[in-house]
């Protein structure tokens, strides 16, 4: 599982049917200060996340597949939650 900030939203005039009700975002993978960190991931919005918002991704097929109920769709990266907040305790 990867925390990400949304970035932005993507549009798309045609989708694969299974998708036609999925919103499709811009994540930015950040590290726990919140810093940005690798590449823009695009994903599939699962909790009705937005832009400017903290999330935690799953980067794998099979997993996406669960999240969505589906089999055939061709998802790799899936929002599973929104981050409220975020504690860490350095020893």
């Amino acid at each position: 599982m990867t925390l990400g900030k949304v970035i932005g939203t993507i549009v798309a005039t045609q989708k694969k049917e299974a998708l036609r009700d999925k919103k499709i975002l811009i994540v930015q993978p950040i590290d726990l200060d919140g810093s940005f960190i690798g590449r823009d991931i695009l994903a599939i919005d699962s909790v009705d996340a937005g832009v400017g918002d903290t999330v935690l991704m799953i980067h794998e097929g099979a997993g996406a597949q669960q999240v969505l109920g589906r089999k055939d769709v061709p998802v790799h990266t899936v929002i599973v939650a929104v981050v409220d907040g975020l504690s860490v305790d350095v020893k």
